[in-house]
Formats: C-alpha cells, sequence, structure tokens
C-alpha cells in the first residue's frame, strides 16, 4: 500500500477546473484525497509523508498523445521500459503509442502485448493505437472493432493515409464505435523531400517539401470529415495555413482537434544549418512565419494540443549524410521546458500551456478522468519548478535513443518528482 503524502504550499494548477492557488494536496493510495487550502481541514494520516513544495508548482501529470516506443520489434532505439523511463521524467504519466511497430499492432495480440509490457513495467500508464489499415500498408481496414474492443484509444497509420476512398470508409467506420482517427497529413506524392522547400533547401542542394503537401491533404480530410461526419485529429501541424485551414473547419462545427509538436514552435528550418541530421523531422522544420503561426494558433485554441511526438533512433540513422538519415527526434524529457519558453516568453498563460499538456489531450483519448486534479481523481501528478534553468545534454537523456533537435539549448522549468497513482516514478535527487 502507497503510504499517504502531503504536498505543502504548492502552486496548484488544475486546467481542466482553472484552479490556480497555493495550497496544500493530499495523496492516499491511488487517489487525490484533498487538495487547496483546506486540505489537512481533517486532519493528516498517521505516517504521511510531507514533501515542501513551497515555490513549486503542482499540475496534472502530462498526457502524451503522440510516441513512438520501438517495442516490438525496434528495441535497438527504444523499449517500453526505457520509454516509461524517460516518460516519467519528463513529468509525463501517459502516454498513447504509434502502431507502426514490427510487427504492427493491427490485432487484439498487438495491443494486449502493450498492455501487458505496461503492467510489468510498472511506471508510465501506457495506451495504444491500432492500426487503420493491415501492417499500416494502407490497403485494407484494420478489424478497428475488434481493436476497440480490446482498448485502442484511437486508430492511425502513423504515417500518412494517402487513398481517399480508404479514408473515407476509415473515418464512418470508426465514427460508429465513438474511435477517432489520427492523421499525419502530408501528401506522400508531394513530400517526397528531406526538408522545408524554399531559398534554405535550395542553397544546401537538398530536395524540398513544399508546405502545401500537408495543407493538400488537410483540406481533402475535412471534405471527408465533413461527408462522413467522423471524428478527426491532424497530428504535428506545421504550417500557417493548416492553422488557417483547421480554424475555419473548427469554425463550420467539424469534429476536428489536432496537435503540433515543440520544434514547430521553438525551431526552423535556419537550425538546420550545417546539415545537422537531429533537425531532419516530419514534417519537416518550417519557416518564421510558419513557427509565428503555430504560437498563434496554440494561444487562440485553434492547436489543442501540444505533444512530444518522440521519435527515437540509433547513432548509425543520424550520423549518416543528410539525405540518407532518417527523419524524427526524441522529445519527452524536453516537452515540458520547452512548451514553458511559451510561457515565459509572453506567448502563452501558464494554465492554458499545461491545459495543452494535460487535460485535452486526456479528452481527446477519451481518458476524460486523466490530465486533472480533483478530489477522488487519479494521483497522477507532476511537480516542478518553473523557473529553475538547466541545460538539455542530450548524452544524460534517460531514453535510449539520444537524437535529440535541443541538444545543448538552454531552457527553463525542471521536473522534480513524477507521481502515478501515488506511486513516485520520478524523483530528482
Amino acid at each position: 500500500m502507497t503510504k499517504p503524502v502531503l504536498y505543502r504550499n504548492a502552486r496548484i494548477i488544475d486546467p481542466a477546473s482553472g484552479l490556480d492557488q497555493v495550497g496544500d494536496l493530499l495523496t492516499v493510495g491511488t487517489r487525490v484525497a484533498a487538495l487547496g487550502p483546506d486540505a489537512t481541514a481533517n486532519g493528516v494520516p498517521d505516517g504521511a509523508e510531507t514533501v515542501d513544495a513551497t515555490g513549486l508548482v503542482l499540475a496534472p501529470g502530462l498526457v502524451d498523445l503522440r510516441v513512438q516506443v520501438g517495442e516490438p520489434g525496434l528495441e535497438h532505439n527504444e523499449t517500453i521500459l526505457t520509454a516509461s523511463r524517460s516518460a516519467a521524467a519528463g513529468g509525463i504519466t501517459a502516454l498513447a503509442t504509434l502502431p507502426n511497430t514490427d510487427p504492427v499492432i493491427d490485432d487484439v495480440a498487438g495491443l494486449e502485448f502493450i498492455a501487458r509490457r505496461a503492467r510489468e513495467t510498472r511506471l508510465v500508464k501506457i495506451f495504444a493505437y491500432g492500426a487503420v489499415t493491415r501492417e499500416t500498408a494502407g490497403k485494407e481496414l484494420s478489424e478497428i472493432g475488434l481493436l476497440e474492443e480490446a482498448g485502442a484509444v484511437g486508430f492511425t497509420d502513423g504515417g500518412p493515409i494517402a487513398d481517399p476512398a480508404l479514408m473515407r470508409r476509415a473515418l464512418a467506420y470508426a465514427n460508429g464505435f465513438g474511435q477517432t482517427i489520427f492523421q499525419h497529413p502530408s501528401e506522400p506524392r508531394l513530400a517526397g523531400g528531406v526538408m522545408n522547400a524554399g531559398e534554405i533547401a535550395t542553397r544546401l542542394g537538398l530536395a524540398g517539401i513544399p508546405p502545401m503537401a500537408e495543407v493538400i491533404m488537410l483540406e481533402r480530410d475535412l471534405r471527408l470529415v465533413e461527408m462522413t461526419g467522423g471524428r478527426y485529429h491532424a497530428a504535428n501541424i506545421s504550417t500557417a495555413e493548416s492553422v488557417a485551414v483547421i480554424r475555419r473547419a473548427k469554425q463550420r462545427g467539424l469534429k476536428i482537434t489536432c496537435d503540433t509538436a515543440p520544434p514547430y514552435f521553438a525551431l526552423t528550418e535556419a537550425d538546420i544549418g550545417d546539415y545537422r541530421t537531429f533537425f531532419k523531422l516530419a514534417p519537416p522544420l518550417r519557416s518564421e512565419t510558419d513557427r509565428r503561426a503555430i504560437v498563434d494558433g496554440l494561444a487562440d485554441g485553434t492547436i489543442d494540443a501540444i505533444t512530444s511526438d518522440h521519435q527515437p533512433h540509433d547513432q548509425d540513422s543520424k550520423r549518416v549524410p543528410f539525405a540518407q538519415a532518417a527523419f524524427g527526434a526524441v522529445g519527452l524529457e524536453t516537452l515540458l521546458p520547452l512548451t514553458l519558453e511559451l510561457v515565459h516568453k509572453g506567448a502563452l498563460p501558464l494554465v492554458r500551456a499545461l491545459a495543452a499538456l494535460t487535460s485535452i489531450p486526456a479528452a481527446i483519448l477519451g481518458r476524460g478522468t486523466l490530465g486533472r486534479l480533483f478530489a477522488g481523481g487519479p494521483a497522477d501528478i507532476v511537480l516542478f519548478d518553473e523557473g529553475r534553468p538547466w541545460r538539455v545534454e542530450a548524452e544524460k537523456l534517460v531514453s535510449k535513443s539520444k537524437n535529440s533537435c535541443f541538444d545543448r539549448r538552454p531552457v527553463q522549468g525542471l521536473v522534480l518528482r513524477t507521481i502515478v497513482d501515488g506511486r513516485t516514478v520520478f524523483a530528482r535527487t
């Protein structure tokens, strides 16, 4: 039995309710027993641990919508254990893993494997998406109904679903089960390059990926959503025009949500510099105009959530010429401090920034009790120092892979403790 813990004098923030006040929070077992200025009005249980949280922020544990876990099949990049440890170090208490593993999570056995390994690891809560198509080949729908019944939190192929007829059927079929299709919008026949199309790509002699590759696929999908009434989530929005398209679609009342990741509001194509492969991402880093539009989209709520888009790769996949390097970067441990950059710069209030990391992604996954702090709710909590400065050092990251595009970047905001169901799964010493 986990012993009770009393967190004293913390700045308690619960974005779902708008709570933002200094007070105490008591956890007993797996639950939050009480919180606020009167949390100890009924006394403190015998043997409770007391944590002085003066000057620190106590918030719901982060919920990450998009994580690539190598297991099964790509354990040389990441395993469920190493990803869980990395997530805990980043203040993430729940995550959703993509299905494009080896074998692909396109059947009930795949979902059961992830659930069993998560139970054995016993760190953060791990949910799994089911593949939209068999083997993520984009040709035949998987058994969406069976996967939903087995616990899939949504459906995605990880990469784009190129066939519009297949996407139409997927949206209609998944909607019948109240499920969402999570799409990486990118028209494959336009996205054959390796970085953002434009002057910098031309100067470097690299094939470009035009922003329209994202926008065209997004526009197509939103028309299919309108046709089917389906539920749709656009992942990794990176362009100004995409933000405008989604803003208009939401005004029309479509059942859509979207997310972005820190590289798209913290970096631009200029950061690629002299062929730095750790900055090769999908979608690619865009222009400064696009970056500012992403920030504006987060500020006005057009972009709902922020994800890590954690894509681990071994050294051999990145230490090659830029054109041959793998796409993607790790991001679990830098998710919170990079989001806090927006707060420190005055672009977002802290409550809104935390909402994009907690209650909103939890709601998108249909797990509304997560990402919230309330009496009787799960004791999934992160304790962090909002202003504490540190420098990202890729080699010191807990993740098995070290391919961070934020290596050596100075940041502010340090996770001190992560709690899952009342258990401390990470504590900074």
